[in-house]
């Protein structure tokens, strides 16, 4: 499988492949729309790449640091791998109550579907680490027939 890639992919353009998906945990709601990026995609050297944008709101009473990411992203043939790193695009943001922070990253597949999930680690300001989920969303060609991976 091709390596994840989590840089903010520039002006991305693309086709919403099947709406919004999203989850709340301990008041951090997490909100993904994943797009189908056909003029970057090379689907003859099986290279399909999705871009998604990503919106996490701090509907709690405390200020929250995003710390760490996990994904773990399996292709349309079952094959999975898992990736952390420090931070969400190069950064470690601080959402404030009431707040929301946005980013987009991309993601290149060497199959047409497939299925990406994971979680932060947030810190609040007693030092404390909880986990967030951020909800599974699908990655299908918007013309394909959907089926579960």
């Amino acid at each position: 499988m091709n390596r994840f890639l989590g840089d903010p992919w520039p002006e991305s353009k693309g086709t919403t492949v099947s709406g919004s998906y999203s989850a709340t945990t301990n008041g951090i709601e997490v909100s993904v729309e994943p797009f189908y990026l056909d003029d970057e995609s090379k689907p003859e050297e099986s290279e399909f790449i999705w871009a998604y944008m990503v919106e996490i709101h701090n509907g709690g009473t405390e200020p929250v640091q995003l710390k760490k990411r996990y994904w773990h992203i399996t292709d349309g043939l079952g094959r999975s791998e898992q990736f952390r790193g420090d931070g969400v695009v190069g950064e470690q943001p601080v959402i404030e109550p009431g707040e929301t922070y946005e980013y987009s990253s991309h993601c290149p597949l060497p199959t047409d579907s497939g299925i990406m999930a994971g979680s932060y680690s947030m810190e609040r300001p007693d030092g404390s680490i909880f986990e967030v989920t951020i909800p599974a969303f699908s990655l299908d060609l918007p013309d394909a027939i959907r089926s579960l991976n």
